[in-house]
């Protein structure tokens, strides 16, 4: 056994959960080492896609995935999707293989200690064969109990070297919780108590504390939201606005923005999330929970920073709460506003102007109609773009592991790759994409990924034929301004999904969805691409507020 082979191996024995890459010279034994020892493997057809899969596995499966790439151009290709995954404090760890350092002249020679850096990711190295299992399991330590994504690289000349096994694999344990200091956690009570309109906003770090704080939140009478991210945590409470920010139903903005205390569990509470702050009302407190000390006010001004984990602080709370002897109270859960929630709070209840013609589709009605047809149990990945917020929005989800959001980085085009990621995380649930034309042309070749692996893939691309984010950006109410850049000719996709393997259809009015129906009757062991020729919806809101942060 060789130093490649023994770092697969230990891979395999320390429970990653899934591998995903493009094979090449310098990756090939440890791939097929992984393979070897048991650990599910999808071969992609560029490393940019299966670095965003193995992103999506992890955040859907809860396990660390992992990422195979070739020295160098291997490594470069994925850096789209490990700087979305390091953003998101994914825990993934990429194998990269590494020109030798006496190599300088090779083509593949690179820093790639640098590189990864330079996108947020934490660089490692397998240094020698003595070394090499100590090696993988700190980078392995790290992705799983910092959440972080972890570049290990593999230098050829130590990959080739005899392995040093040692008798027994050390043990790799969760992390204990990091409970808030005594101090913050009366602060926070203090707060609480007084607060009248108090709105929770959970994030990525508040999708593992579901239930403390909701037992919180009836408590103190809050309402409860989520950043994007976990879009479905609080479905099953009747005081639940939903998603906070550019995707806020008007009901769920105008409730949120009258809070007079808004606490954010695992939440950057950031432009998105807040709306640039438009969310938070002039005397409202704002508390920010966090693991991390940096991140404590990082987007806004805060009135009180807590440094510990969601669930324990919710707890904590909660006990101290209780101790002093405060009772459950009304709060902001009023009898009314949970009859204004269940009638109006979700996008599906409000009213709007279809735009549809007899040529295109209102992308709103569009979305309204597939949601109705679709299996509930779904899990909804979403690319970024001017279309983004109708399958945010419309799509409903039974849970937090329902939403797959890879929009850290802001890159169009990985919405394909998360969808097949996250289906292949939860194989009982229907993947269900929503992409524009322009991400989905780049995207397009792992449509074969899809195909190979005969998912069920339900891909809805929102066709306009353009950059619809930047047509109404710089074009609205503009004279003379070229567009060119921007337009493109109309795409056949439903052609395109065919010429791959998948079903496809073309979308142009509500009567033309009726095949997806036929589809999903057929037990469909395959991708159905959904060409909708949507009408135009002038530019969407929410990406009007957003780029008032470019």
């Amino acid at each position: 056994m060789n130093v490649a082979q023994l770092v697969g191996k230990t891979l395999a024995e320390l429970g990653v959960g899934h591998a995903f890459g493009v094979v090449g010279s310098g990756n090939f034994t440890v791939t097929n080492s992984l393979i070897e020892h048991g650990v599910p493997y999808t071969a992609t057809r560029h490393e940019g896609g299966a670095a965003t899969m193995a992103d999506a596995f992890a955040r859907v499966s809860g396990k660390v995935a992992v990422l195979s790439v070739h020295q160098g151009c291997g490594l470069t290709n994925a850096g789209t999707g490990i700087g979305e995954a390091a953003k998101s404090r994914t825990p993934l760890l990429v194998l990269a293989a590494e020109a030798a350092p006496s190599a300088v002249y090779s083509n593949f020679a690179m820093d790639q200690d640098a590189f990864a850096t330079s996108i947020y990711a934490i660089s490692e190295r397998v240094h020698s064969a003595q070394s090499a299992v100590a090696d993988t399991v700190r980078a392995f330590r790290t992705a799983l109990n910092e959440r972080r994504t972890v570049v290990l690289n593999l230098p050829l000349n130590v990959q080739a070297q005899e392995a040093v096994e040692p008798a027994e694999l050390p043990a790799v344990h969760p992390a204990q919780k990091i409970r808030p200091s005594r101090g913050s956690v009366e602060e926070l009570s203090v707060l609480l108590e007084s607060a009248e309109r108090p709105v929770f906003v959970a994030g990525r770090g508040g999708r593992d504390a579901k239930e403390e704080i909701l037992a919180l939140a009836r408590h103190t009478g809050a309402l409860v939201a989520t950043s994007a991210v976990a879009k479905g945590l609080f479905n099953e409470d009747d005081f639940n606005l939903g998603i906070s920010g550019g995707f806020s139903s008007p009901l769920a903005a105008e409730l949120i923005s009258n809070a007079d205390l808004i606490v954010g569990f695992g939440c950057a509470l950031n432009m998105w999330t807040m709306r640039h702050g438009h969310l938070i009302g002039e005397n409202t407190k704002v508390v920010q929970i966090d693991l991390e000390g940096p991140a404590l006010g990082a987007n806004r001004p805060i009135d009180l920073g807590v440094i510990g984990d969601s669930a324990q602080c919710a707890l904590d709370v909660l006990s101290t709460l209780e101790s002093s002897g405060m009772k459950v109270r009304e709060g902001y859960r009023t009898a009314e506003n949970k009859q204004r929630i269940a009638s109006e709070v979700h996008w599906q209840q409000v009213d709007y102007d279809d735009q549809s013609t007899k040529d295109a589709i209102d992308p709103r009605t569009l979305t309204k109609k597939l949601d109705q047809l679709l299996p509930a149990e779904r899990i909804v990945s979403v690319d970024s773009g001017n279309f983004m917020g109708y399958p945010s929005q419309f799509l409903s989800v039974p849970d937090e592991f329902g939403f797959c959001f890879t929009q850290a980085f802001q890159s169009i085009g990985l919405g394909l790759y998360t969808a097949i990621g996250a289906g292949l995380a939860q194989p009982e649930r229907l993947p269900v994409l929503g992409t524009g034309d322009g991400g989905f042309h780049m995207a397009i070749a792992e449509l074969d990924t899809a195909v190979r692996l005969k998912m069920p893939l339900v891909c809805i691309v929102y066709n306009d034929a353009a950059y619809g984010a930047e047509v109404h950006h710089f074009g609205d109410g503009e004279t003379n301004v070229d567009m060119s850049s921007v337009v493109f000719p109309e795409t056949d996709f439903a052609a395109i999904g065919r010429g791959f393997g998948a079903e496809g259809i073309t979308v142009r009015t509500v009567e033309d969805l009726d095949t997806v129906t036929q589809w999903l009757d057929s037990n469909p062991s395959g991708p159905l691409v959904i060409d909708a020729k949507i009408a135009s919806d002038g530019g969407s809101w929410w990406l009007a507020e957003a780029f008032k942060g470019h």
